[in-house]
């Protein structure tokens, strides 16, 4: 039997675990320094506007892991020997492995601006940093969030929530323009002004500014615009996080590289998760996804690895999903904010201007590239096989009720989304008709 020893109890590592245990009874340890037990890292916004509480956010009880004979540690490793094959603890605690599996996840990013160490300026990844931001926000009236991403409009909510005036700082020209076409790029904006969140775009920061006594007193802008404040979200993404390992013999570029099976360079070795670089990606798939998806998706395949059935890593059609606000977002595919020359666009918006859905299809081949959809939710496996089929966008927009994953009395909107693509390209879909319980909402 081989000792399996996880490094990092988030989703990436936390899946290996339970599926190593699924697939045998090798001895499992798994160590962390943030938390005694794996919880949900995207519910952390949750708790500090009192949605939840921390124990809420434990998809499984603390009974669960002495059950499966899963072994949990608490402790900062500051040393990994992979000559010895052992880890050590802050305390000095030693722990050996016969396999390794690294799942150290992310960090946030800082840019050395002036200012940035200052008391009341902080990202939002851990549950310490949950913590400080509890502390950090007491009493205070007035924050600035900054970066055009994921964790900024959480943060931005989680602010907003409490009362807090938010002014949100991105240098694109659009909310998430590096991710997101013009189309659903203008809908957010518009939908985080109506919220009354001060939406500041193509805004830079220069330096966050001391109030004398150590904390955030403002920040300035590279306009020269002064912005008082006594909190600083810095939320311009994450890296992985691999620091611990910049002097040994494991290789890393950005993150941790691994193969197809997700192996390092070194024997018995694994990485998973936001730590973990793909030396040969697929074309359609980034080196480096820090998504809850994938981290689950890379903990499954590992595990069969690890138990003697090598397993590689096929990530296959592209998905994420995320809220903004009240409005729901996924996405299936690759849907860019620039097209390629043979792609075509469809493009529908509801005329609450809170719902949409945009289509690329190639333009030859009509064949669907991905969608984005907002406010509709849909099904993951009826998209994936139809990314997978290569449906074109006729077939596609002719069986969207298929898709749609909405509660049965929520609104339906597959019949205006099919009449506007029948005008826009001469088509000739069918008009799906509503039903009765569609027809009296509708009413």
């Amino acid at each position: 039997m081989s000792h399996i020893v996880i490094l990092g109890n988030g989703i990436a590592g936390i899946t290996a675990a339970r599926h190593i245990r699924k697939l045998s009874d090798d001895p499992i340890t798994v160590i962390s320094g943030e938390s005694d037990y794996f919880f949900s890292r995207t519910a952390l916004m949750y708790i500090y506007m009192g949605h939840m509480k921390y124990e809420h956010t434990k998809p499984y009880e603390d009974w669960f892991w002495e059950k499966n004979k899963i072994t949990l540690k608490r402790a900062w490793i500051e040393k990994v020997d992979f000559n010895e094959k052992k880890l050590v603890s802050h305390k000095g605690t030693e722990v050996t492995y016969d396999k390794l599996i690294l799942a150290t996840g992310s960090q946030s990013n800082k840019f050395g601006w002036p200012g940035q160490d200052l008391e009341g300026v902080q990202g939002l990844y851990s549950l310490q940093d949950l913590e400080k931001m509890e502390a950090s926000t007491k009493n205070v009236k007035n924050a600035v969030v900054i970066g055009g991403g994921l964790i900024g409009i959480e943060m931005a909510e989680m602010l907003h929530s409490r009362g807090i005036h938010v002014t949100y700082l991105i240098r694109e020209s659009h909310f998430w323009g590096n991710v997101l076409p013009e189309g659903e790029a203008q809908l957010i904006d518009n939908h985080l002004k109506e919220h009354g969140i001060d939406l500041r775009k193509e805004t830079e920061l220069e330096e966050i500014i001391d109030d004398g006594s150590g904390k955030v007193g403002a920040v300035k802008t590279k306009s020269g615009e002064t912005i008082p404040c006594e909190f600083v979200g810095l939320t311009v993404g994450v890296h992985p996080n691999i620091n611990l390992f910049k002097n040994t013999n494991l290789e890393t570029d950005r993150g941790i590289l691994v193969d197809d099976f997700l192996q390092t360079n070194i024997t018995d070795v694994y990485a998973l998760g936001d730590c973990a670089q793909l030396k040969h990606p697929p074309a359609h798939r980034r080196a480096i996804e820090a998504v809850w998806y994938v981290g689950r998706m890379m903990g499954e395949t590992v595990a069969h690895t690890v138990t003697g059935n090598p397993t590689k890593y096929i990530p296959g059609i592209w998905f994420n999903s995320a809220k903004f606000f009240d409005i729901e977002y996924q996405t299936y595919g690759m849907v860019t904010p620039e097209r390629s020359d043979d792609q075509q666009p469809f493009y529908w918006e509801c005329d609450d201007g809170k719902k949409c859905i945009h289509i690329v299809f190639n333009t030859t081949t009509k064949e669907v590239d991905g969608i984005n959809t907002f406010g509709i939710r849909q099904r993951h496996d009826v998209w994936d096989k139809w990314l997978t089929e290569k449906r074109t966008i006729e077939y596609v927009v002719q069986n969207l009720k298929k898709a749609n994953f909405d509660p049965e009395f929520f609104k339906r909107y597959e019949g205006d989304i099919q009449k506007q693509f029948n005008s826009q390209f001469e088509g000739n879909v069918r008009i799906t008709k509503p039903t009765f319980f569609q027809r009296l909402l509708n009413s």
